[in-house]
C-alpha cells in the first residue's frame, strides 16, 4: 500500500526502472566479482543519465532505452562475463537527436 501513496510513474519512468531491474537480475547470474563490477557500472550510468539527460528529450531517452535493452540482451548471454563502460559519446547523442 505504501507505493500507492507515492507519485505515479510515467510510462518512460516505468521502462527505465524495468531496464535497471533487468540489468541487476542479469548481474546476479554472473560470478561475484563480475556481478559487483556490473552493478557498479550500471548504477553509475543510470545515476549519471538521470542528472544529465534533458527529461523533455524523448527521442534521446528512447534511444538510451533501446541501447540499454540491446546491452541487456548481450549481458544475459552466458558467454558474457562483464561490461565495458556504458558511456555514450557526444557524437552518438547528436545522432540520436536526428
Amino acid at each position: 500500500m505504501g507505493a500507492s501513496k507515492g507519485q505515479k510513474l510515467s510510462g518512460l519512468q516505468k521502462q527505465v526502472l524495468s531496464l535497471y531491474r533487468g540489468f541487476l537480475r542479469a548481474a546476479r547470474s554472473k560470478p561475484c566479482e563480475d556481478r559487483c563490477q556490473i552493478e557498479s557500472i550500471v548504477s553509475a550510468e543510470f545515476r549519471r543519465n538521470s542528472k544529465q539527460v534533458d527529461r523533455k528529450n524523448f527521442f534521446y531517452i528512447e534511444y538510451l532505452l533501446r541501447r540499454g535493452k540491446k546491452q541487456l540482451d548481450q549481458l544475459k548471454s552466458p558467454d558474457t562475463m562483464g561490461l565495458s563502460s556504458l558511456n555514450v559519446s557526444s557524437s552518438q547523442k547528436q545522432n540520436a537527436k536526428t
